[in-house]
């Protein structure tokens, strides 16, 4: 069984330890950067907020055609930025080739 881990700032990811899940807490881009290539080794699951998401493109992309880890945007507490929503439809028009989504 895969381990689920988050990485984020500690405002948008600490109630994900309520729930069992491993949290990294971390707001400095090149810190989170290291963590997140540390942690793809042992988590099948990484949710990652927005925000680091966008600075660590480069990283993730890595990880984007592997089978683990599932790295996962989620908004942080101040709000979505969209990032998320796009990734998932990104996601979905890569595996079943169109986008049905129905927003228009």
């Amino acid at each position: 069984m895969y381990k689920i881990a988050t990485l984020g700032d500690k405002e948008s990811i600490s109630i994900f330890s309520s729930v069992g899940i491993d949290t990294f807490v971390s707001t400095d881009i090149e810190a989170a950067g290291e963590i997140l290539i540390k942690i793809s080794e042992e988590y099948g699951i990484i949710f990652i907020t927005e925000y680091l998401g966008k600075e660590l493109k480069h990283i993730i992309d890595k990880y984007r055609d592997a089978i683990t880890p599932a790295i996962i945007l989620i908004p942080s507490s101040k709000g979505s930025t969209g990032d998320a929503l796009l990734q998932i439809r990104e996601s979905v028009i890569k595996a079943v080739g169109t986008d049905i989504s129905f927003d228009g």
